[in-house]
């Protein structure tokens, strides 16, 4: 398998400019520095207009006594922004419904003409997907009558790591020999994946490894995990994990937040 057939470039986020200063700050920390610089400027604008002295003075003094209004405020507009992203991801859903069709190569679990259908797209190397998948296939657990859907979407790889590509591949040739959920299971388990930890996973659950190289080589696979990046590209999808729930993007990962949206589209 080489690298070039491991993943379509153009459906691979862009990875953060890494050395300097800034990647060394949190996303939080810099948004809400940005949001003072803001509110700061705000208030040195509107100075002229207001009567009472030294307004932008006054709004810094009340931020530094009270810094927890900064956090509300940035809260407040991560939690719009993200609105926004799953209301435009939703749109393109609607707009491109086959795209969320049931596709057999899939690992699917639960009644194919189950009310309620959770789709999961995924990284086996994301950190998020590693903290949420026990809750998440406890939910699975809880909920026989729903059908879950695992996109496998490898887009962790850099340069001539490809890693995340081959385990994708790999519990992909798992389940051809009827033994994903047990591969899943472990590959998430595993914090430190490589080509040899992931081939002993499969030798472990007692996978043909002679029938699942020659899947995970095979060009039907490449197909399998193209269309999958293509479908993510398409939807707009920025990261790992992505659920949706009959057809709707979660705007949270946690699996409280799938949880109660299974019962909303149960009812």
């Amino acid at each position: 398998m080489t690298d070039d057939e491991a993943r379509p470039d153009a459906h691979t986020p862009t990875p953060a400019p890494q050395g300097s200063i800034l990647s060394s700050l949190s996303g939080k920390t810099l948004a809400g520095a940005a949001l003072a610089v803001s509110v700061l400027a705000l208030g040195a604008s509107v100075a002229p207009y207001l009567t009472g002295g030294d307004f932008g003075g006054r709004v810094r003094a009340y931020l530094v006594a009270n810094p927890q209004v900064l956090d509300e405020v940035l809260a407040a507009r991560q939690a719009h922004e993200e609105q926004s992203r799953v209301q435009t991801i939703n749109a393109a859903v609607k707009a491109n419904p086959a795209l969320l069709a049931a596709d057999a190569r899939d690992p699917s679990f639960g009644p194919a003409d189950a009310k309620v259908t959770v789709i999961e797209f995924f990284d086996f190397r994301c950190p998020g997907c590693k903290a949420v998948a026990h809750d998440y296939r406890a939910l699975m657990a809880a909920h026989p009558e729903v059908r879950f859907v695992f996109k496998d979407w490898p887009i962790l790889d850099r340069g001539d790591d490809v890693t995340s590509q081959y385990a994708a591949r790999a519990a992909l040739a798992a389940h051809q020999q009827g033994k994903y959920l047990e591969v899943y299971d472990a590959l998430m388990t595993e914090r430190a994946l490589d080509r040899a930890a992931i081939d002993g996973i499969l030798v472990q659950h007692g996978v043909d490894m002679t029938k699942a190289q020659a899947a995970i080589a095979s060009p039907e696979m490449t197909r399998h995990v193209t269309d999958i990046h293509t479908v993510a590209a398409t939807l707009g999808l920025q990261g790992t994990p992505t659920f949706f729930i009959n057809g709707k993007a979660s705007a949270s990962i946690e699996p409280a937040a799938v949880a109660k949206m299974i019962e909303d589209a149960k009812r």
